[in-house]
């Protein structure tokens, strides 16, 4: 490979990006709740030599707003359990990075930093987190403990807007984030003796109290998980306005940004920088990977991946949009496209299929050959943790003497 490796990623959900791509010939409408579908995704994804795979989720039936329920029947909705179907298919997995999306509004930060510990042990050291704060105030009604800021229409026209009416979340989802850190700490590395011979399995002088209090909640610790393979499994988030990008500068190792040009990708990592300097982040201690997402289209033939996406608009009744860039085009295209993005600063991308398995199979067969053709992406599997793979280094434990 020739210059900075390029990262890959694709981000699973259901029928793929596109809310008509269900009604496809070559979709499986019928296989969507079902394990073996996700598991060929993920395996078609490892088979195309990918960084990782994340999973979307969500607390309420999906809706056409992404700030109130809707009545549509002609679109997917309902989905398995993002963080059950991760530790589900590393058992049929063995390279790619398995990154779940998990509520932290209504989730007990300890349960989700044992479920996410568990799946780094079972997945040995391929784990990750996307924490995902509940933008939608009907979801509250599920748990009936609290109530959330209630989105209007002119809200989700301005991500600022959003933001703002949305940062007394991402402060809590701040705390969240620490407590599943400090409890991932709570174990050091050689705490567990199993040694039958004297009858102690661990030493007790190396399980911490982690004692966080705060004003969302308050947590003790240990956890009940020995500390991951990989320390720290790998948090993610989505950023697209200063809160989310500050959010993202504290707490995550990669955040996934949503530029529409070359020019926009410049302007937003230049926010994410100050946003990092900001929190006093020390980026050659703990560097934070800097993705763009994109939603992609993807047909050799000119012109065919616009006239399909034309199609499903048809079915759809209306136009699809997005909050990142839809790509329609060929392979080669695309890599021309991202390998510019790339000379941004853009460490990787986050490719988000219009369709599966059309689109899905069109990155790992045509995109990925077409990178490696170039040299801009890897071969083959190295070996390591998903840490390892994206060129973060293993953290010290917090809690365990220095030296």
């Amino acid at each position: 490979m020739t210059g900075t490796p390029l990262h890959l990623a694709v981000a699973l959900d259901g029928a793929g990006w596109h809310p008509a791509a269900w009604r496809l010939p070559d979709a499986r409408p019928d296989a969507l709740f079902t394990a073996g579908y996700w598991a060929e995704q993920v395996k078609e994804a490892e088979r195309g030599l990918l960084d990782f795979v994340t999973f979307e989720d969500t607390l309420g039936l999906q809706s056409a707003a992404p700030h109130r329920p809707d009545s549509r029947t002609d679109q997917v909705r309902g989905s398995l359990d993002a963080a059950l179907v991760a530790a589900h298919v590393a058992l049929l997995t063995t390279h790619i990075g398995l990154i779940p999306t998990v509520n932290v509004t209504h989730t007990e930060p300890f349960h989700l930093a044992v479920g996410i510990a568990t799946l780094d042990h079972i997945s040995r050291g391929r784990a990750g987190w996307r924490p995902q704060i509940a933008a939608r105030a009907a979801d509250a009604a599920h748990f009936g403990r609290r109530t959330t800021p209630e989105l209007t229409d002119e809200d989700v026209r301005d991500p600022e807007l959003i933001a703002r009416r949305l940062r007394p979340l991402f402060a809590e989802a701040d705390d969240v984030v620490e407590v599943a850190r400090r409890l991932w700490d709570s174990w050091e590395d050689d705490a567990e003796i199993r040694d039958v011979a004297t009858g102690r399995f661990v030493d007790g002088g190396k399980l911490h109290h982690i004692d966080f209090e705060g004003p969302h909640f308050s947590v003790k610790g240990p956890s009940i998980v020995p500390r991951p393979p990989q320390g720290q499994p790998v948090v993610a988030s989505v950023a697209h306005a200063s809160t989310p990008y500050e959010f993202a500068a504290r707490g995550s190792d990669v955040v996934f940004v949503t530029p529409f040009d070359r020019a926009g990708a410049k302007g937003i990592l230049a926010q994410v920088d100050e946003a990092v300097e900001l929190a006093g982040r020390d980026v050659r201690e703990r560097p934070l990977r800097r993705f763009a997402d994109l939603v992609v289209l993807l047909d050799e033939e000119p012109g065919a991946a616009a006239r399909r996406k034309e199609h499903l608009d048809d079915l759809n009744g209306a136009a699809f949009t997005s909050d990142a860039l839809i790509f329609t085009g060929s392979a080669g295209e695309l890599a021309d496209l991202l390998l510019d993005w790339h000379g941004t600063g853009i460490e990787g991308f986050r490719l988000r299929p219009g369709a599966v398995p059309h689109d899905l199979r069109a990155i790992t067969r045509r995109l990925v050959p077409e990178l490696s053709r170039r040299g801009a992406f890897r071969t083959a599997y190295g070996p390591g943790t998903l840490r390892t793979r994206l060129g973060l280094p293993q953290p010290r434990n917090r809690y365990a003497p220095a030296g």
